[in-house]
């Protein structure tokens, strides 16, 4: 299994992180006793949550350990649990159910968040942003580069590894067992700073398992070619940025 890289990872923090401090702001809840941040990975996200309602129980559920390592050290008052969200289930019922970014690598959503929306209590909240960018250029550019003869066999059964549905879909899912649902998309126009931004951005995240499959000389191979594609799809402004658009679906249900 590919590890998580939590520097990798925080290196593109102020853009990781905008789009869970935009849903926390749009989650009406005033009093909050149990909290779960599920996919906490570094656990910055589970402290804000801490800030938002300091006196509620807040745990964070993650299955890397190396995420988890980090969210210890770098929060250690904080409740820590390593667990596989697609298994996981609440020990207590939940005022809020928090995750950003995790869902796309957990399949069966049309079980797991009916499931996950039970777990909620009456009035309470399932919150989610997950990363809903399958049809993007730099997605499908990765899928483009996962061909490649070189390393096809290997590569090519990884593509299908994000699993996000349709708006619609999530609305089906969810709407029987919610007294108020809000489902939006937006669209992030990330200015990315450096050579290969788009590859740099991505190498914390979407890349791992790709360059887990490689060897050494292989990732560099396989990183200079998705490079090339994306300097070409995302070209440098006149300020020697690139501009990145990154599209994310949010999901607030109340119970």
């Amino acid at each position: 299994m590919a590890t998580w890289n939590p520097n990798t990872y925080l290196a593109y923090a102020a853009e990781r992180f905008r789009p869970a401090m935009d849903l926390l702001q749009r989650i009406p809840l005033t009093n909050c006793s149990r909290a779960y941040d599920l996919g906490c990975g570094t656990g910055h996200l589970t402290h804000l949550l801490h800030e938002r309602w300091p006196d509620a129980k807040i745990s964070g559920i993650d299955n890397s350990p190396e995420m988890l390592a980090h969210a210890r050290s770098e929060f250690p008052d904080l409740d820590w649990v390593e667990a596989d969200v697609s298994a996981w289930h609440a020990p207590e019922p939940a005022d809020l159910i928090f995750s950003n970014a995790a869902f796309q690598w957990v399949a069966n959503h049309s079980s797991l968040l009916p499931s996950l929306m039970q777990q909620v209590r009456t009035g309470g909240f399932l919150a989610v942003q997950m990363p809903h960018h399958v049809d993007s250029a730099g997605h499908l550019l990765i899928l483009e580069t996962a061909r490649d003869p070189r390393w096809a066999a290997r590569l090519v059964p990884l593509a299908a590894q994000l699993k996000v549905h349709s708006a619609e879909e999530y609305w089906r899912w969810l709407r029987p067992l919610a007294s108020q649902l809000d489902i939006w998309e937006t669209i992030y126009v990330h200015e990315l700073a450096g050579d290969r931004p788009v590859v740099e951005f991505f190498r914390g995240t979407q890349l791992r398992s790709y360059l887990h499959a490689l060897s050494e000389s292989e990732q560099r191979d396989f990183l200079d070619v998705y490079a090339e594609k994306t300097s070409r799809a995302f070209p440098k402004q006149s300020n020697g940025k690139t501009l990145f658009p990154f599209r994310r679906i949010f999901l607030l249900a109340q119970r």
